[in-house]
């Protein structure tokens, strides 16, 4: 049944050309081997929404500067330093956990790959058009022998499986919070939860998969993962984004006096900030949507529960998150361009090396006779 339909679907038409999935399966497959078109409107909208979000931010922070700074705001930019090694080995070992999630779909890659391929799409999330980094990613993983739909598939498991632990942090938060009182949406992330770590189990995931890369004209998975596999990446990401929460919360602590006690409040508002940029799935790295719903969710570790002050904070963590980011991937990229020369320079020395040894022979070949 399930065939007949896939053919049905892919049919080509009178003319005899592929059906429209097929279509689709081959943009896929062959899309970022050519230049692509731009889409200037699309862009500029999206980068407008994000800036005028942001831009709201700033505009609170600024209006009621005199009125923060009484309320306790003030730079003591020391603090900025553990939060960003905290969220520095955040990205490190998210990338290493991407590496994971590759090998655990039999396509293994070095460390030094893995970290390369995850760090250099990250300023590409900046651009509007959250698609572009998911390519790029996919692109990068491509030249080192990672088929596209491999590849694909891990950055739906790991996407899944982050969002879901994402979840799983911030439910408590949600549920308790002031502002959702009365509010029965508040319980849906205990429903969601299950459900996507469910999605990822192999007898669902991979016939799923399966329909829809087939409808697509494109070869099926060769292999998914196993379910104790999704629950150890699983529980890697609660880990992850308790380090973000270190880094966000020493990032807080140099705009605000925030307690040791209200460390859970922080680190629960930057993985509600993350959600919040899923769900808009429209601004470039959740520029100001993410700043927004971290402003609001923090303010519940406030005396004052000033969202001026929450602005504030938002706008110190990501300030930190985007330096963090950029030292991270000019890091990164140095030492892979560092290692490609270390390489070309050995290639050298083996291919003179062999030419050497090859004269000798043929010296020594001559001189016996």
């Amino acid at each position: 049944m399930t065939c007949q339909m896939s053919e049905e679907t892919t049919r080509a038409g009178e003319n005899g050309r592929p059906g429209f999935l097929h279509r689709v399966g081959h943009l896929g497959a062959t899309v970022g081997r050519q230049a692509p078109k731009k889409k200037s409107t699309r862009l500029i909208i999206q980068g407008g929404i994000a800036l005028l979000i942001f831009g709201f931010l700033v505009l609170t922070v600024v209006s009621q500067w005199s009125e923060l700074r009484d309320q306790g705001v003030a730079f003591n930019l020391i603090w900025l330093i553990p939060g960003a090694v905290a969220m520095l080995l955040y990205y490190m070992l998210t990338a290493a956990t991407w590496g994971l999630i590759l090998r655990l779909l039999d396509h293994p890659v070095t460390p030094a790959e893995a970290q390369r391929i995850w760090a250099q799409p990250l300023l590409v999330r900046y651009i509007p058009g959250s698609v572009l980094f998911v390519l790029a990613r996919i692109l990068l993983a491509e030249k080192v022998g990672v088929p596209r739909r491999v590849s694909t598939a891990g950055i739906v498991y790991e996407q899944a499986v982050s969002i879901a632990a994402a979840l799983s942090i911030a439910t408590w938060f949600l549920i308790a919070h002031p502002d959702t009182q009365g509010l029965w949406i508040r319980w849906l992330p205990i429903l969601i939860i299950p459900v996507m770590v469910a999605f990822l189990h192999p007898r669902i995931f991979g016939p799923l998969t399966a329909k829809i890369l087939t409808a697509l004209g494109r070869d099926p998975l060769p292999n998914t993962m196993a379910f104790r596999a999704v629950l150890t990446i699983y529980v890697l990401y609660l880990g992850l984004w308790a380090i973000m929460g270190i880094g966000a919360f020493f990032a807080a602590r140099s705009v605000y006096d925030v307690g040791l006690a209200e460390f859970p409040i922080v680190a629960a508002s930057q993985v509600i900030g993350f959600l919040a940029a899923v769900i808009s799935a429209v601004t470039p790295a959740g520029l100001g949507v993410r700043d927004a719903a971290f402003a609001w969710a923090v303010k519940a570790a406030l005396p004052s529960g000033s969202f001026g002050v929450g602005a504030a904070i938002a706008i110190a963590v990501r300030a930190a998150q985007t330096v963090v980011e950029l030292i991270y991937v000019g890091g990164v990229t140095f030492l892979a361009r560092r290692r490609r020369r270390l390489d070309e320079s050995l290639g050298e020395l083996v291919a003179e090396a062999e030419a050497a040894e090859a004269e000798a022979a043929e010296a020594a070949e001559s001189s016996s006779r």
